[in-house]
């Protein structure tokens, strides 16, 4: 396998800074002139001319005046929309100069047509494993296993059942240890909006570099997501996640795009390029939907930061990363990559001055049925370019190459301690067994 990777710490800082406005002063400019004088005549008026006849007068003007209001249709939509713009907001600078009017009419329902609209898209996910204590076989002891689970979140992709979350949630294999086993997941469960029996559902592919998986439940009615363009988003823009947090299903959250294309490692040490998220993300939100403001996935919730310190930092994988990736799961099963056949690790920096070495990755094994096999590299070696392109680690080896094609060549310089020599060797790509 050509993904041996190191972990590498993120440190985020925070900047604190403070600036002063300035508001200047707007008077009221007035003006005073003398009042003019009137003179009040008292008359003396009948009842029918005084008040009968003015009152009537009155009733037919305002008649007359109405009907031909609502006979015209402009001034009949002036009369009918006067109350209809009390949303419209005027924003005054520091000058007093009116700069631009916003419609806020469509703000407060935002978060609601949101939920409505994505809720039905997203299910709550339950994964049942066995779990066997490792019991040094010189005890004699029998120990029987025990079932847990973990909870997760979904995104109904089609109508008919396919189901994408992160691949974390099935897979187990990084949870196991020196004291127990785990095993692969026994029985997966799906809950649906709105129903309280859960589902049983297939795993149809699986993807640990991209932690991307798609499950299969039998149905044809369902409300599939409908997919935004996680590459138009902006930072501060309206976000939403929706998924099944601690077991709380139906959990929606709502902040704002906080951060673009982040680089995230995560504790088993894969990298990955993430959307930033304020939206409260929380253990059971994995694999649920960060939507926008017209209820669009725009991302899967994957991971958080947690710490003394550290609040309202959530990730999401860009959902337009995700597609490629969803057609090769269902179609292959899993996703092809072009593979060389070597496991490595990076050459520290405090090696490479007391031995005299370039920085770069040590070859620590050649695969028996791999690419390199068949090429004149040899264990010990240390690769300091992939096609011209200077690499210090796995990671960043395997980010050139898979963006490769299997079939095509790719070209490694590497240095030899053992006639100190650099050699470029080429090896064609291989699919990934």
């Amino acid at each position: 396998m050509d993904n041996n990777q190191e972990n590498q710490d993120e440190i985020f800082k925070m900047s604190d800074s403070s600036s002063s406005n300035g508001f200047k002063k707007v008077s009221a400019s007035t003006s005073s002139a003398k009042s003019p004088e009137y003179v009040f005549k008292k008359s003396k008026v009948g009842f029918g001319k005084g008040v009968l006849l003015p009152f009537a007068s009155g009733i037919i003007g305002a008649g007359i005046t109405l009907a031909v209001c609502f006979g015209v249709p402009a001034i009949k939509d002036k009369i009918i929309s006067k109350n209809s713009n009390n949303s419209k907001t005027s924003i005054v600078s520091y000058k007093g100069e009116t700069e631009n009017t916003i419609d806020t009419s469509d703000y407060s329902g935002t978060a609601i047509s949101v939920a409505n609209k994505v809720l039905p898209s997203v299910v709550g996910i339950e994964v049942q494993f066995s779990v066997t204590p490792n019991v040094p076989s010189y005890y004699s002891i029998t120990t029987p296993s025990a079932t847990s689970k973990a909870t997760g979140s979904g995104v109904i992709i089609s109508d008919d059942g396919y189901i994408l979350t992160n691949n974390h949630i099935i897979d187990s294999s990084s949870s196991s240890n020196d004291f127990y086993e785990i095993s692969s997941a026994n029985k997966v469960l799906v809950y649906l909006y709105g129903k309280d029996e859960p589902v049983e559902a297939k795993i149809i592919g699986a993807d640990s570099v991209t932690d991307l998986a798609i499950l299969k439940i039998e149905a044809d009615d369902l409300t599939p997501a409908e997919l935004g363009d996680s590459d138009s988003i902006k930072v501060g823009e309206f976000a939403m996640a929706i998924g099944n947090p601690l077991n709380m299903p139906n959990t929606v959250t709502s902040g704002i795009i906080s951060g673009l294309n982040r680089k995230i490692t995560d504790t088993d040490g894969t990298s990955y390029t993430l959307i930033q998220t304020d939206t409260a993300i929380n253990a059971g939100n994995s694999g649920g939907a960060l939507v926008n403001a017209d209820g669009k996935v725009i991302g899967i919730n994957t991971l958080k930061l947690a710490g003394t310190g550290i609040e309202g930092m959530g990730f999401a994988i860009p959902i337009n990363s995700t597609v490629d990736i969803t057609d090769q799961l269902i179609t292959y099963k899993k996703v092809k990559r072009p593979y060389i056949g070597i496991s490595g690790q990076s050459v520290p920096e405090s090696y490479t001055k007391y031995y005299n070495i370039p920085q770069g990755i040590l070859i620590r094994s050649i695969e028996n049925n791999g690419p390199a096999k068949d090429s004149d590299l040899k264990e010990g070696d240390i690769i300091t370019k992939i096609n011209d392109t200077i690499v210090t680690s796995m990671t960043e080896l395997n980010n050139v190459k898979n963006k490769l094609n299997i079939g095509d060549t790719v070209k490694l310089t590497v240095y030899r301690s053992s006639d100190d020599s650099t050699k470029e060797i080429e090896i064609k790509l291989a699919e990934e067994p």
